[in-house]
């Protein structure tokens, strides 16, 4: 159980930062953190213990996002309601492109799923009659909890950790079921897998489905706390490289490693947008440049992650220990 010591301290942390914090610029990071944390670990399940990396999870993202935003604002549904609306939608649609896709790997895999998250881009951005087209969809502020009118950036840090855990616990049973060392073979080496009777396509397509559904809960919760859908964002090739370097940073294949990666994507963001976002016309965009260094120099020096990284360090203390 101690391997699973440092993600309860983790979310025992973000769980009771609540209630000692009042600063509402603090509890913004952390609800970002958190969900930007869950949706990284939904990238996670397809593509780190699947093995399939995809660069079109905002596809999913933004049929999450866009599913509670229109239940709410078109037909006076819940955006609970509109949230499980749009997993399912997602989850079809994961099902779908896994299944196309199947036999495609490597950049091929990866360009199909971008293609896919911009033809719902093209198709959001011109349906003005249903979506709003370019303009986008403000989300009406209905004060109550079903409606998820709530001011309380502090019920929103719990309402996002309940998420973030349920993704964390969906990973720690591909690190410790028959079906996740399945997952694990196919990933290393699916030939092999299937020469050993694993049945790799239902693996992966059931993997793609379950991570589009959990990114689907991820942008409908977003949509209605930030208020606004944008379709050049929520369907934005950004995103997804969000969600995968997260992953990557953290720790490819961890449970713990894509929060860990979103606390340090989500806070060197915002600390050099602050910093760098407002000066001069001629340097802006310089904070997207001194940010892409940082990730270039955690990648280069931390490879494995920063899971990895810290296992690392901590095994060589102990064998140092034992020796000395």
């Amino acid at each position: 159980m101690t391997a699973y010591a440092p993600a309860a301290v983790f979310f025992a942390v973000a769980g009771l930062a609540p209630l000692v914090v009042r600063d509402a610029f603090l509890l913004d990071s952390l609800v970002l953190i958190l969900i930007w944390g869950a949706a990284a670990a939904a990238w996670n399940i397809a593509g780190g213990y699947a093995g399939q990396v995809s660069l079109g999870h905002s596809a999913f993202f933004g049929l999450g996002a866009y599913a509670a935003a229109l239940c709410s604002t078109r037909w006076g549904i819940s955006p609970w309601i509109g949230m499980v609306i749009g997993a399912l939608i997602a989850m079809a649609t994961g099902f779908a492109i896994g299944f196309l896709s199947n036999r495609l790997r490597g950049p091929y895999f990866v360009l199909a799923t971008i293609a896919f998250s911009q033809v719902l881009l093209i198709g959001a951005s011109r349906w003005r009659g249903f979506t709003a087209g370019s303009e986008g969809i403000p989300v009406p502020f209905h004060a109550g909890f079903w409606t998820l009118g709530i001011a309380d950036k502090r019920v929103w840090v719990w309402i996002v950790l309940v998420l973030a855990v349920l993704v964390y616990l969906v990973q720690v049973y591909l690190e410790r079921s028959r079906r996740g060392f399945q997952l694990a073979a196919v990933r290393e080496d699916e030939d092999a897998a299937l020469s050993l009777g694993v049945p790799a396509r239902r693996l992966k397509i059931a993997a793609i489905a379950v991570s589009a559904a959990f990114t689907a809960v991820c942008g409908a919760l977003w949509a209605q706390y930030v208020g606004f859908v944008d379709p050049a964002y929520v369907f934005s090739v950004d995103i997804s490289i969000k969600f995968s370097l997260a992953a990557i940073i953290g720790g490819l294949g961890t449970a713990l490693g894509p929060f860990l990666g979103s606390v340090l994507v989500t806070t060197v963001e915002t600390y050099l947008r602050a910093q760098f976002g407002g000066i001069e016309a001629r340097f802006v965009g310089i904070y997207l440049i001194l940010y892409g260094c940082a990730l270039i120099l955690m990648v280069r020096f931390a490879p494995q992650g920063f899971v990895g990284w810290i296992g690392d360090r901590l095994r060589r203390r102990s064998v140092a220990q034992a020796t000395s």
